[in-house]
């Protein structure tokens, strides 16, 4: 018997919640990974790796402040070098959430409402894994107030024209209002939690953070004007924190850095390289604590669209690089394209265009978005070929003056990469604790995009 379905049903797309789901069960499902006395076994395996990391982290960096920065591989004229390459990677991590949250939310895209809590604590570490290298990269950490524009012993000022100065606020800024708006969405589900503790201790927890909500419909009107206050303000930092960072590169008169198409890539980029980093998370999620149902397969594909646009965006960006570099008729800035293409790096840059530009095509295909172990290589992939794109700016640009009697080759040491590494510790473990303590779908926005809260357009 062969099934006749409305033009309506087949452009329909499917359910954001799927299967016979109710309020009540969507808050059991959510709730379960918190309420549980013991996590997953998986859960111990992962978050025992990330701690042994993050020790490791924390150790070197006390060799380092003890021994001097002479420890890493930098060295005139790479004087970057790995440290700088993992801040622009993490801070261009940290972007997809916000973007899911605040620009998806303004532009009522409700395919956001399973996968923005996860967007936005990925946001919150991985600022936190950022702000951890520029401190430790001026050497003397001890005299790190004098970025600060505070009165000093030695009459110092921060230096307002510098891009490296307009990086501390704008980072911070963005990791302020990242927090808020991440917190505010979490009150209504911690109120949730906190009246289905069964004990004392949590109850207490829960309920402080909580803030007194009582889910009535002043505190509903509140919090959602608040909300969309902070997603408003949130917009612009989007745009303006990774474009600040370009411009640690493109104000300087160094060939290969100084373009004014930086901004919009890195953009682009950190938009691409974080959507990556979320579906890397939630695939994993979604299977081990049974919610594939609230994070669906339509989330999932529209997540590998974007990661196909954003890449798209980035392969224009390598191109016109070249092209600009050839139009613009300077000499130093064409052999910088060449050098990177051709010269001793080529093996990184090629990495790096193959990961970035050739992978993503793949999801032209309806297939290939919806098949969870090529979306999951592709992400991979996308985030190896990111942290590429970032050694490729930074050290191939270094390596190669103006005099070639200065020139180098940037070697990494073992402390580079174990900190590199231990980044990784310091951001899963965050990370893992956000799953044990705290609900990682926002419940009440769930429940918002399901028929049930919606009835009266449905009849």
């Amino acid at each position: 018997m062969t099934t006749i379905t409305s033009p309506k049903d087949v452009l329909e797309p499917p359910a954001l919640v799927q299967g016979d789901q109710d309020f009540a069960s969507v808050t059991d499902a959510v709730c379960a990974p918190v309420e549980a006395k013991m996590p997953p076994t998986i859960w111990f395996a992962v978050f025992g790796a990330a701690v042994v990391m993050l020790l490791v982290l924390f150790g070197l960096i006390g060799h380092l402040i003890w021994t001097g920065v002479g420890v890493w591989g930098n060295q005139i004229p790479v004087a970057w070098g790995w440290p700088i390459v993992n801040f622009v990677f993490w801070v261009g991590i940290g972007h997809a959430g916000t973007l899911i949250s605040a620009i998806l939310f303004l532009f009522r895209q409700q395919w956001r409402t399973g996968i923005n809590r996860f967007a936005e604590a990925m946001t919150i570490f991985a600022v936190i894994c950022a702000g951890l290298f520029p401190g430790i990269h001026i050497g003397r950490v001890w005299v790190a107030y004098w970025l600060f524009p505070i009165p000093n012993q030695m009459d110092l000022w921060p230096q307002f024209r510098s891009p490296l100065l307009w990086d501390v606020f704008a980072v911070s800024t963005y990791f302020t209002v990242s927090l808020l708006f991440w917190f505010l969405g979490l009150v209504p589900d911690l109120a949730t939690l906190r009246d289905r503790a069964t004990t004392k201790a949590r109850k207490l927890i829960y309920g402080i953070f909580a803030l007194g909500w009582r889910g009535s419909a002043r505190q509903w009107h509140r919090y959602e004007r608040a909300y969309l206050i902070l997603a408003a303000l949130s917009t612009p930092l989007v745009l303006s924190v990774h474009s600040v960072v370009s411009f640690d590169f493109a104000v300087s008169q160094l060939p290969g850095w100084h373009t004014t198409i930086f901004p919009p890539y890195f953009v682009a980029g950190a938009i691409f390289s974080g959507f990556a980093m979320v579906l890397t998370l939630a695939v994993p999620a979604r299977a081990i604590y049974g919610i594939k149902h609230l994070i669906t397969m339509r989330h999932l594909e529209a997540m590998n669209k974007v990661i196909l646009a954003t890449g798209m965006m980035v392969g224009y960006a390598y191109s016109i690089e070249f092209f600009i570099a050839w139009y613009g008729g300077n000499p130093f800035e064409k052999f910088a394209f060449i050098n990177r293409a051709l010269g001793p790096y080529a093996w990184a840059y090629w990495t790096m265009a193959l990961c970035n530009v050739v992978s993503p095509q793949i999801f032209w295909f309806k297939k290939a978005r919806t098949s969870i172990p090529i979306m999951m290589v592709v992400a991979i992939l996308v985030n190896v070929g990111m942290w590429f794109e970032r050694f490729v700016i930074v050290v191939t640009s270094l390596s190669r003056d103006f005099l070639p009697s200065s020139w180098g080759y940037f070697k990494p040491t073992a402390v580079d990469v174990l900190m590199f590494l231990g980044s990784f510790g310091l951001f899963f473990t965050l990370f893992m604790l956000f799953l044990k303590f705290l609900p990682m779908v926002a419940i009440a926005e769930v429940k918002g995009v399901m028929p049930q809260a919606h009835l009266k357009k449905h009849h």
